[in-house]
């Protein structure tokens, strides 16, 4: 099917049906990506792989993989620096001077304020004036078609620990989802040997121990039918006007649970595809029967009040309050929240747990199944202005730096010795220092005062290297996920052209926010889920869910030989 015949029925009966929604960028689920048509046959992600290491004699500067790189003489390399307002940048962070002292290069700094960096780094990158390095960048798609930055993947052989991280972990699935149409990827990501835990609910577990309910038994095997019941019991033994009132507006408590019943909503929304992977295809899981059964489940604990309605429209302030007060019993979370909550808790005594999350209809997989990070941008001209053996120079810095376990420690725990001690894989803090939970009470702070842990530096590594900055708490809930909870497969790519990619917005846009509205109209029962359900599906349909499954089908048969299927 053309996608042009297709756009002009879908736009003519769009005409008579839509919904207006707020909008909210999803993040776990498969989008379409980017790139001009080009006429070289690509390359697969195995060739990328799998491609030999270019270990030449560099001149003037020692590198490799495991090995400190060190450049003869000085260097400054320009680079965009996303300042956090919790610890804005200062010029005698130890980062920057330990960096110096063991490569031999300073950065030229950017510094654009966090809230800023998207529009700032936008406006930079086009003009085609970007500092070489781009790191934080979340969302490469707008930057590929413009020639200002560099098709990374025609260069990582140069780059021996990104490489060596990329075959040890086995992370070809992974970087499939980098891919554009033209069988390139433009931005380096953080990569992770293992995903992390995610978001889940983080309970009063010793609410739930009066009410009878043994969650640490329960949780090892249990479905959202489990949950509910549980939180009926709860219920009962309180008496509450609600037993869980949630945060975010809902939309991370939706996006975990619509993994388990194998759609997409809130957070993770997307495009509403998934991927059918006994039959290599993709369809739209927001009109299936497992949706309706999702919406269900929620529009159920609305009706029997164990859910608070106000779950969906109130501010996390006023979420967070009703469960410090002890007022609820039940919020949506991750573990560094966990610890905040802990310490603004109004109850005496009040036992805090996050729960492994429950499974559903699409089995008990992980939420989390992602290991890339958001990632690092190299700007045309970087290679312009370097010349090759200097671009190639820069880069094996920045492989030094993000991808090797020397680098990536420095970066998240700082020196040896100096901010921490190391017995194996095992990280001790100075005690004067405190970060993420560890030393609460030390009047130092380790991203703050010394720059260490910082989102600009410090993301990807070894699994050893992300369970250091846990607390035990945490190191638990991790292990009990892994543990109890199965891998969850990640989808292909939708890798359509430009052109492709923009005429399959203009149906993704309306059909997502009328998919928003009535998942909450039919949640907070301003809509009859049995009564309406066939007209939510016809409008579905008419905006051109069909089509879009159809065209994200022909993308993904068109270029399925590159990724591997």
């Amino acid at each position: 099917m053309k996608m042009k015949k297709v756009l002009a029925i879908v736009l003519a009966s769009a005409m008579a049906l839509s919904l207006a929604a707020c909008g909210s960028a999803g993040t776990q689920t498969t989008e379409e990506t980017t790139s001009e048509e080009t006429t070289t046959e690509p390359s697969t992600v195995e060739d990328m792989v799998t491609t030999d290491v270019v270990e030449d004699e560099a001149e003037g500067y020692e590198y490799g993989a495991g090995v400190t790189f060190h450049s003869e003489e000085p260097v400054t390399y320009s680079m965009m620096f996303s300042d956090h307002e919790n610890y804005p940048y200062k010029d005698d962070w130890r980062i920057m001077t330990r960096i110096q002292e063991l490569t031999n290069v300073s950065f030229d700094l950017t510094l654009i304020a966090r809230s800023d960096y998207e529009d700032k780094k936008s406006v930079l990158v086009n003009s085609g004036d970007s500092p070489y390095i781009i790191p934080k960048t979340y969302e490469e798609n707008a930057y590929v078609n413009g020639g200002q930055v560099v098709a990374i993947s025609d260069w990582v052989q140069y780059m021996p620990n990104y490489q060596k991280c990329v075959q040890d972990w086995n992370m070809v699935d992974d970087l499939k989802q980098k891919m554009k149409s033209d069988g390139k990827y433009y931005v380096l990501p953080g990569l992770w040997e293992n995903a992390g835990a995610g978001y889940s609910y983080i309970i009063r577990k010793d609410i739930f121990d009066a009410a009878g309910v043994d969650v640490t038994q329960l949780e090892k095997n249990w479905t959202y039918e489990d949950f509910y019941e549980a939180l009926k019991k709860v219920k009962e033994y309180t008496g509450s006007d609600y037993v869980f009132s949630d945060r975010h507006k809902g939309e991370s408590t939706l996006n975990i649970a619509a993994v388990s019943y194998g759609v997409t909503s809130g957070w993770g929304i997307a495009n509403g595809m998934k991927f059918d992977t006994d039959n290599n295809q993709f369809y739209f899981a927001e009109t299936t029967d497992n949706f309706k059964e999702f919406v269900s489940y929620f529009n159920k604990l609305l009706n029997e009040k164990i859910m608070d309605p106000e779950s969906f429209s109130q501010e996390d302030d006023a979420a967070l309050s009703k469960f410090y007060r002890g007022e609820t019993y039940v919020i949506n979370g991750n573990y560094q929240n966990l610890a905040d909550i802990t310490q603004q808790m109004q109850v005496d005594d009040a036992e805090l747990y996050m729960v492994v999350q429950p499974g559903g209809p699409a089995g008990n997989m992980q939420i989390e199944n992602s290991r890339l990070e958001n990632g690092i941008m190299i700007a045309q001209n970087a290679l312009d202005d370097l010349g090759e053996e200097g671009f190639i120079k820069m880069l094996r810095f920045v492989d030094w730096l993000w991808y090797s376990e020397e680098g990536q420690t420095l970066c998240l725990w700082g020196v040896e010795g100096e901010t921490y001690t190391r017995d194996g894989d095992t990280i001790t803090l100075n005690s004067d220092i405190t970060y993420n939970g560890i030393n609460p009470d030390a009047e130092k702070l380790l991203n703050a005062d010394f720059g260490f842990g910082g989102g600009v530096f410090a993301y990807g590594g070894p699994t050893w290297l992300k369970i250091s900055k846990y607390t035990e708490g945490e190191k638990d809930y991790a292990n009990r996920v892994v543990e109890y909870k199965e891998a969850r497969p990640v989808d292909p790519p939708i890798m359509g052209n430009e052109e492709e990619t923009e005429e399959m917005d203009l149906i993704k846009t309306p059909l997502i926010d009328s998919v928003k509205a009535w998942t909450l109209k039919f949640i907070t029962g301003q809509a009859d889920i049995e009564a309406q359900w066939d007209t939510y599906v016809a409008e579905c349909e008419s905006l051109g869910s069909a089509a879009y499954a159809d065209q994200c089908n022909e993308i993904f048969n068109n270029t399925k030989s590159m990724l591997g299927y």
